[in-house]
């Protein structure tokens, strides 16, 4: 734990009033927060891209951020790093009988749903009332992360479809309705219908067990590694805009056709 130590004694450094960092002292609870969002998306890169040398290093940036919100708080009189330490202990312990309690459990599954009734039980405990099924699901994640999460809950007390097949019917139904929306010239119900396609797209994610948001982060790192490999087909960066529809739909069949079967 002496490298711990150490961090925590660094951060108290960079945040000294006297002869810390100034960029650090001017710092808040709220200013940090898009660089911890940053950090974790970094993360999630490094693994997606196999990058293990790299992901260390984007691990340590994550943890400067929780260590930063930590300094922040026993600079306030709230808390330190050493509470949430504690805290972080005493929930893994609690939420987890089958090891520390010597409590059986059957499978994963079974582990899963003991942990979502233990954090059911804690919300309640905060709250001070009985927790319903989508209680706790953070409004700040991204929405196809969310929207993931929400019906994984739904799922959980009975509100799903048998499998697959019945998802890509409903897929088919909402994109019927988008086209309705759209020959009527209603941007509203266009808005509406769209989120509903795309939510629909989720839960056969979902159902296909994928997880939507790295799917779309794939598709989003296959157009940008096609579209670079046609502006370098058409004459390199910034031919594109040059180059007519048809020349540009040719150097994008064939950047794709290069990656071979999906």
């Amino acid at each position: 734990m002496k490298e711990m130590d150490r961090l925590v004694e660094i951060m108290a450094r960079l945040r000294d009033p006297e002869a810390g960092c100034p960029w650090d002292l001017a710092q808040t609870f709220e200013t940090i927060v898009p660089h911890t969002l940053e950090e974790t998306y970094e993360v999630a890169e490094a693994i997606e891209t196999g990058d293990f040398d790299h992901l260390r290093e984007e691990l340590g940036d994550l943890l400067f951020q929780v260590l930063f919100y930590a300094r922040l708080a026993e600079e306030q009189g709230r808390w330190d790093f050493g509470d949430v330490a504690r805290a972080l202990a005493g929930k893994l312990v609690r939420r987890h009988p089958h090891v520390f309690a010597g409590r059986a459990v059957g499978d994963a599954a079974e582990q899963t749903r003991q942990w979502e009734a233990h954090k059911a039980a804690e919300r309640a405990a905060r709250g001070g009332g009985p927790a319903g099924a989508l209680d706790g699901v953070s409004c700040a994640l991204p929405a196809l992360s969310r929207a993931q999460k929400l019906q994984r809950r739904a799922a959980r007390v009975g509100f799903d479809w048998d499998g697959p097949e019945g998802v890509v019917a409903k897929l088919e139904e909402e994109l019927d309705e988008l086209k309705g929306a759209l020959a009527r010239d209603d941007a509203a119900g266009a808005a509406a219908e769209l989120g509903d396609l795309m939510f629909t797209a989720v839960n056969l994610a979902r159902h296909l067990e994928l997880d939507a948001e790295q799917v779309l982060r794939a598709a989003n790192r296959r157009f940008e590694d096609r579209f670079r490999r046609m502006e370098e087909r058409l004459g390199g960066p910034g031919a594109a805009a040059a180059a007519t529809p048809g020349e540009r739909e040719a150097a994008w069949a064939a950047a794709k056709a290069e990656e071979g079967p999906e």
